[in-house]
């Protein structure tokens, strides 16, 4: 039977993601298990500039690589050496990514099972200060010459392989490099106990990187299953490559429901703004309704655009909901459509000022205006959505306070709920915004059961 072999890799780039860089150098050395067997490097031209960020770091200038060869020349080679053999890099899904892409744009289709170093040498020699492959080699008295260069790199990620085969009694590296290893998914920087701790129960998630920031959360039905997904596949944009790279810990909160994860999502994106949370950053209101007072003591309603921390009476997300809004309430309280605004800016102005007649009397008009933002306030419901909890003593408890979401949490299931008032202890508070306004409600009409008026026993 043949000897399992392992191609040890390393390469240099032009940036950070396989998407929009290249390869500018590559080194590969092929291990038994025992020894070296063969070993081979070369410059690649990649066909671009090479940013001085990059040969600050490699010393790779544009001139060394202008006469070499170019990646599909030499992918025949590459293929060659990495073919049934298991690919072993010091973080292992950067080099793979740029090995994979390469290889396809040349037209050879190519996978292998991987092996990182980074997450090996964590299982066979834990408590290590770092992990990087500088701060490895002075640890374990390793010589590493031409760092970051792809050839010295590579033998000294060979060295260090070597060593973990000598040290490894509990043969983690055979595990490792099974296909069916979840490990071997995960980020080198991800302990596997925070993967293996999460639950597979409904709840939000969160990215720490290595400082304890929050870089991502997220919200799942199943945890751990969701949790897995962003570390499937190969794809190689660059946030993604980023986002593994900078993932060092990760974290949970179980919720009873979908809607409470969501919730929960929401609220912490709003709070936190981590940098790899995109999404949900764009349902931020646009617009608000207004209510203002000129110099002529005429007031005015108008929808407008809001500014940083601008206090309205209501949010929308586009101009035409508000804008719908309004002419609900001019028409059904007959006031003068010239003291309604739609789409503009709302800065305090006297519109009016030049009309000397034709206006209406001040007193009726403002009482209409009072009267139509007492009719809104006071038609927007307060009511709570109550669920199943995260066990059976208890049920969940979503609470919408005048037509804003006020707040979640949980209750004994055995406890009657009638009035606000017996809410608010169990609650805990979150800012509102008219996207989670717009889910809750969606919910409430598709479940109305789950659904119970509340009265406020002060009124």
């Amino acid at each position: 039977m043949k000897k399992q072999e392992y191609a040890i890799v390393d390469i240099e780039t032009t940036g950070g993601n396989a998407s929009y860089s290249k390869i500018t150098e590559i080194a590969i050395v092929i291990h038994d298990g025992e020894k070296v067997i063969d070993r081979w490097e070369t410059l690649v031209n990649p066909q671009k500039n090479i940013p001085p960020a990059i040969f600050a770091l490699t010393g790779i200038t544009n001139e060394m690589v202008e006469n070499a060869p170019t990646f599909d020349l030499i992918s025949d080679q590459v293929f060659e050496m990495l073919n049934n053999r298991v690919f072993v890099a010091h973080n292992v899904n950067f080099d793979y990514s740029f090995v994979r892409h390469e290889l396809g744009e040349a037209g050879l289709k190519w996978t292998a099972r991987k092996l990182c170093t980074v997450r090996a040498t964590r299982k066979i020699r834990p408590g290590l200060p770092s992990y990087s492959l500088g701060r490895l080699c002075t640890s374990l008295d390793i010589v590493l010459e031409n760092r970051h260069r792809a050839g010295g790199d590579a033998d000294a990620t060979a060295i260090l392989f070597s060593r973990l085969l000598e040290w490894d009694a509990d043969a983690e590296l055979s595990k490792m490099i099974k296909n069916t290893a979840q490990d071997q998914r995960l980020p080198p920087n991800l302990p596997p106990q925070d993967f293996e701790n999460l639950p597979e129960k409904p709840g939000v998630y969160y990215f720490h990187d290595e400082h304890s920031k929050v870089i991502y959360v997220g919200k799942a039905i199943n945890l751990k299953k969701r949790v897995a997904s962003h570390f499937t596949g190969h794809k190689i944009t660059p946030q993604r490559q980023n986002f593994l790279k900078d993932t060092y810990s990760i974290s949970f909160e179980i919720c009873a429901t979908e809607l409470m994860a969501l919730l929960l999502e929401g609220s912490e994106i709003k709070k936190l703004w981590p940098k790899y949370n995109k999404a949900l950053k764009k349902y931020e209101p646009k617009f608000g309704l207004f209510n203002y007072e000129a110099r002529s003591g005429y007031q005015y309603l108008a929808i407008g655009k809001i500014t940083k921390n601008q206090k309205c009476i209501e949010t929308f997300s586009s101009l035409y909901d508000g804008n719908n809004k309004l002419r609900e309430l001019g028409t059904k309280f007959e006031i003068d459509y010239r003291f309604c605004i739609y789409g503009v800016n709302c800065q305090e102005a006297d519109l009016l000022d030049t009309l000397k007649e034709d206006l209406p009397d001040l007193s009726s008009h403002n009482d209409k205006i009072d009267a139509a933002l007492d009719f809104f306030k006071s038609s927007l419901p307060s009511f709570a959505i109550l669920d199943k909890g995260r066990t059976p003593d208890e049920k969940s408890c979503i609470w919408v306070d005048k037509g804003h979401f006020y707040g979640m949490g949980y209750i004994s299931s055995d406890l009657v709920i009638t009035q606000i008032s017996e809410v608010k202890e169990h609650i805990t508070r979150y800012a509102s915004n008219q996207y989670f306004v717009q889910v809750i409600n969606a919910f409430a009409e598709k479940a109305p059961s789950r659904v119970r008026l509340l009265e406020d026993s002060n009124t």
